[in-house]
């Protein structure tokens, strides 16, 4: 794909210099073989709620909207539920809201949204040509890590979000949402990379690291783009 001055552009505001590869565009990513971490065999997951499994978009985001089925619904603004094009090829999916996202219900917003939406337009893209959700629809108080019973709470909600997009590819943004999409304890450095294949749908999944992590290590910013590039590639764009 040959780059054009604007996507050059959204890579300089990501904090990436200019450094257009002259050569071919990166190869499919090869099997690591025995070499690579071996993750957790993913449990069978609990059967969904019926009522979840049936439901479309609009019903599901009532239902998500109204949730008690964890405590966070205690302590939450809003329900942060996704947004974006409910037929995107895209998904990625993120850990948590925090403050910014409490407040205004949409996932990705302030300085990480800022971030994640320079990257998805040094892709071509446009948080309106993608759909962005988070393991967690509520927000931990302080922005704790999600513990193990709210993911398994929301867990029906983003099966069904998954299973409504079928999307092309996800892209797992940081080490929570990586390790429940795919069901491991791997560390994020071993879980990049690599394709993995979200449960037995045959979805690819590319890790890479969070924006807000990456607003505190800029230098990880390189390793981010090629993460975005094999997910490309994935994706068929």
């Amino acid at each position: 794909m040959g780059w054009v001055p604007r996507q050059l552009a959204y890579l300089g505001a990501m904090g990436i210099d200019v450094w257009v590869r002259r050569d071919p565009a990166l190869p499919p990513a090869v099997d690591p073989g025995p070499q690579a971490p071996r993750e957790r065999r993913s449990e069978p997951a609990p059967e969904q709620d019926s009522v979840v499994a049936a439901q479309g978009w609009e019903a599901l985001r009532h239902q998500a909207q109204a949730c008690t089925l964890c405590g966070l619904h205690e302590t939450r603004t809003q329900v942060v539920f996704g947004a974006g094009d409910e037929q995107a090829d895209w998904l990625f999916v993120g850990e948590a809201p925090g403050a910014d996202e409490d407040r205004q219900g949409e996932p990705f917003v302030g300085r990480a949204g800022q971030l994640l939406n320079a990257m998805l337009l040094a892709l071509g893209l446009s948080r309106e040509r993608v759909y962005i959700a988070n393991i967690l629809k509520c927000r931990p108080p302080r922005n704790r890590d999600p513990r193990p019973e709210e993911a398994q709470a929301c867990r029906p909600y983003l099966q069904r979000q998954i299973e409504l997009l079928t999307p092309r590819v996800i892209v797992a943004l940081g080490r929570i949402a990586a390790q429940n999409l795919l069901q491991t304890d791997t560390p994020i450095g071993r879980l990049r990379g690599r394709r993995h294949v979200y449960g037995q749908t045959g979805i690819p999944v590319v890790v890479t690291y969070r924006p807000a992590y990456l607003l505190r290590s800029p230098l990880e910013k390189r390793k981010a783009w090629r993460d975005l590039c094999l997910a490309r590639g994935l994706a068929g764009a």
